[in-house]
């Protein structure tokens, strides 16, 4: 029985980090994309009632397997429908919009429910070549890749701190929100690490897409010294009753890494998502080289108290005081299950 006792010491410092979920609404084999939103629904209310502390709906455009194009329309629906938990972007893709409109909506979100609305930004075009030209397609020409300058004027916006020869300093968002959203850059680099402190934005690592623990510890470290602040540490875990169960589910979840000769990469699931996405990309760019690895994603999987023990981990190695968990099955008694299992066993340990 000793052999399974842990210290109070060990146990509080277990506990000093925050659970929080991402979604993507996936659409689980023989299902819909409404479908897949009612189980983004039932997710919500239930992670609401286990006590996690945010959960972020993701933007993806044009993706098959995923419903998942308009977080701001999920985070108004489902604020109406949970009573406590932090809902956000995980994360508006803002080379598609004017950075105005970006603060006019979440300005009017975060008037709506003060102190539970978060913004996270995103710099990936999150879809295919034929959906991010249809998404820019009324922007000016070289004005979507401006990330930089959108992500300082859309701060500007929110706080009323644009310079006064800006050109757009009289513009203002109204409502003007009197708590204003939580505010996140999503990366996975030492650059966007110092960027988001740069502007006093809290800082997500992509530790879901980039495993590299060196490349994790460089950003997450970056942040921290330059804002005695913790990242947030984005992983991918899944748990079931047992691990063989878990190992199971995420057993086919191998992905394909597209890199082209021009810098530009992407991650795709199937080979017919990658045959379609190298066919429109070279449409658009000209017949550009590439060469195409199978990857395995990094899971965080097992029994729950496998997860927290690799959770736990992860929090001691980087110092992280805040986990989004994305779970890569799309399966809804199997996703429920999951964050089900992951809260019940959190309280038993912190007990």
């Amino acid at each position: 029985m000793h052999a399974f006792t842990r210290s109070e010491d060990e146990r509080n410092a277990a506990m000093t980090y925050r659970l929080s979920l991402l979604d993507k609404s996936p659409i689980a084999a023989g299902k819909t994309a409404a479908d897949a939103l009612a189980t983004t629904v039932a997710y919500a209310q239930l992670a609401d009632r286990l006590g996690y502390h945010r959960l972020w709906f993701a933007e993806h455009h044009g993706l098959s397997g995923l419903a998942s194009a308009a977080p701001e329309i999920l985070i108004a629906h489902l604020l109406a429908r949970t009573r406590r938990i932090r809902l956000g972007s995980g994360g508006v893709l803002l080379q598609h919009y004017a950075p105005f409109k970006i603060a006019e909506i979440f300005s009017v979100l975060a008037t709506i429910a003060p102190g539970r609305v978060d913004l996270a930004i995103g710099k990936a075009p999150g879809g295919f070549p034929a959906t991010t030209r249809a998404l820019q397609a009324e922007t000016a020409p070289g004005k979507a890749g401006e990330f930089d300058r959108k992500l300082v004027e859309l701060d500007g916006f929110l706080h009323g701190t644009l310079a006064p020869d800006h050109p757009l300093h009289a513009a203002r968002p109204i409502p003007a929100a009197i708590v204003l959203p939580e505010l996140f850059l999503l990366g996975g680099s030492v650059g966007s690490a110092e960027f988001a402190a740069r502007l006093g934005w809290g800082f997500v690592h992509a530790g879901h897409h980039n495993g590299s623990a060196e490349t994790a510890q460089h950003a997450i470290s970056a942040f921290a010294t330059r804002t005695r602040r913790g990242a947030v540490l984005a992983v991918q875990a899944f748990a079931a009753e047992s691990r063989a169960e878990a190992e199971r589910h995420v057993r086919q979840l191998a992905f394909q890494k597209i890199q082209f000769e021009d810098g530009h990469s992407v991650n795709l699931g199937s080979s017919e998502a990658t045959g379609e996405y190298v066919r429109q990309y070279q449409a658009w760019r000209g017949n550009v080289g590439y060469r195409i690895v199978e990857l395995q994603p990094s899971v965080l999987v097992g029994a729950a108290e496998d997860v927290h023990r690799e959770l736990d981990r992860l929090h001691r190695q980087f110092g992280v005081d805040e986990f989004i968990i994305d779970q890569p099955v799309a399966e809804r008694e199997a996703r429920l299950r999951s964050i089900e299992l992951i809260a019940h066993a959190r309280a038993l340990v912190a007990a």
